[in-house]
């Protein structure tokens, strides 16, 4: 019934949503998905290179003029969330344009792979700002607003690469996994205040992942367009009070990430604690699931 109501109307009618790292890939598919599903839509990007180089304004103000020119409402921002400051204007944008922000979609995004021993201090640290703290910032600003409204959804983007590892991406898979622990964490603080918040993982071809061998032959079936309609779900009230999921996209495949524990082996007590011997004696069945 709920599903066949929701038809009838625009999911997102009159909320007001923000994407980061909206001007291209991921984030430009979901803003477009989101606003016609009449969200008002804050289109947040930079507008600088795959690495985190340069600035422009262009990438957002297209992604604004595609939304308009489809009879939605959007406005750029091009701050960077990897500051202070700059997260918080973002969320000003949002409550200046349309007067409150009713869901975040944490997207912005840079890549600097290297191997662990050849990465720089300045390779790794670069990512963790823009990934994860940029999350945290936006997450903290965002939070600080739907805390008084009562109300609101942010939802993270976190990855396969954090949660399983990755060659060559030891700095993106510790800001992804980082994103992992935040979502989880934020997701229990901030349930009281009627503010659900979720992760998605995804697996698509963007101007992030274009060059990857695994893209050459499977690229066209995932595309950026898939993961569009999780942000939608999650975004609308079709998601309900679900809160703390990593949603897993690739493609026409969608599932759910889980930390499983091992069922474990308990050593008797009155044989003491276990010794590294007994550990590599019985690491079968401690860690069997």
């Amino acid at each position: 019934m709920r599903a066949r109501t929701a038809a009838l109307m625009a999911l997102l009618e009159g909320k007001v949503v923000i994407v980061t790292g909206a001007g291209h890939g991921i984030g430009r598919a979901s803003a477009l998905a989101l606003a016609r599903e009449g969200a008002k839509v804050v289109v947040n990007d930079v507008g600088g290179q795959r690495d985190g180089s340069g600035s422009a304004h262009d990438p957002a103000d297209a992604v604004v003029a595609e939304i308009e020119a489809r009879g939605g409402q959007a406005v750029a921002n091009y701050e960077s969330v990897a500051s202070p400051e700059g997260a918080r204007a973002v969320v000003e944008a949002a409550k200046r344009s349309y007067g409150r922000l009713d869901v975040l979609i944490n997207n912005a995004g840079i890549l600097r792979d290297k191997t662990l021993l050849n990465m720089t201090l300045e390779q790794w640290q670069s990512v963790l700002d823009v990934h994860l703290t940029g999350t945290f910032l936006c997450t903290q600003a965002a939070a600080a607003v739907m805390r008084d409204q009562r109300a609101g959804r942010i939802i993270n983007t976190t990855s396969i690469s954090g949660l399983q590892g990755n060659f060559g991406q030891a700095n993106y898979a510790a800001a992804k996994a980082g994103i992992y622990g935040l979502t989880r964490t934020a997701s229990i603080e901030l349930q009281k205040y009627g503010i659900r918040v979720n992760a998605v993982a995804p697996l698509a071809k963007t101007r992030m992942t274009e060059d990857l061998p695994m893209f050459e032959k499977i690229a066209s079936t995932l595309s950026p367009e898939h993961v569009a309609p999780v942000h939608v779900y999650l975004a609308s009230d079709l998601s309900a009070d679900r809160t703390g999921l990593v949603i897993g996209v690739a493609g026409a495949r969608l599932s759910i990430f889980k930390v499983v524990e091992s069922a474990g082996r308990f050593k008797d007590e009155d044989d003491g604690v276990w010794t590294a011997a007994e550990i590599a004696d019985h690491f079968d069945a401690i860690a069997k699931i």
